[in-house]
């Protein structure tokens, strides 16, 4: 059975197509997953992992405002991390990752599991939300899972 990675890359390839990733909560696993396929360095130009605000809105362009407002965990921040990416990286197509893996909550008390995928297309940025649960490992896992995904549907 073909993984999601490799479905993902397949595509890009066949559609001439390039992607970049935003990654927070995930820690660099969706850029992991898409440099395992033999062949990813055709269409995946990088990633950046943003792991605090200061990265994503200095690297990523992630507006201050926004990270103030929402929180580095909201659609908003998810959308401009991706559009950042997509912009830094001049690529076609961008996803993010950002959220809470736990074992805790942050500041902000959002719930452990709560995790946004954002895209970007020339299109524009769009934003998932998504619940997940587990262990820390279990939530970093569905959430690279996710944003396959959503490229894999973005591609379709």
């Amino acid at each position: 059975m073909t993984k999601p990675e490799e479905q993902v890359i397949f595509a890009l390839r066949e559609r001439g197509l390039t992607l970049a990733t935003a990654e927070s909560c995930t820690g660099g696993g969706v850029g992991a997953r898409l440099t395992s396929v033999s062949g990813s360095s055709a269409v995946y130009r990088g990633g950046v992992i943003s792991y605090c605000n200061e990265i994503k809105h200095k690297l990523l362009g992630v507006e201050q405002s926004a990270l103030d407002k929402f929180g580095a965990v909201s659609d908003v921040v998810a959308r401009q991390m991706a559009q950042g990416a997509k912009n830094a990286l001049q690529t076609d197509i961008a996803v993010s990752v950002t959220g809470l893996a736990g074992p805790n909550s942050d500041e902000s008390g959002k719930p452990v599991g709560l995790v946004y995928i954002g895209l970007a297309t020339a299109d524009g940025a769009r934003a998932w939300e998504y619940r997940f649960s587990g262990d820390r490992e279990a939530v970093r896992r569905q959430a690279a899972e996710a944003a396959l995904a959503q490229i894999w549907r973005c591609l379709q």
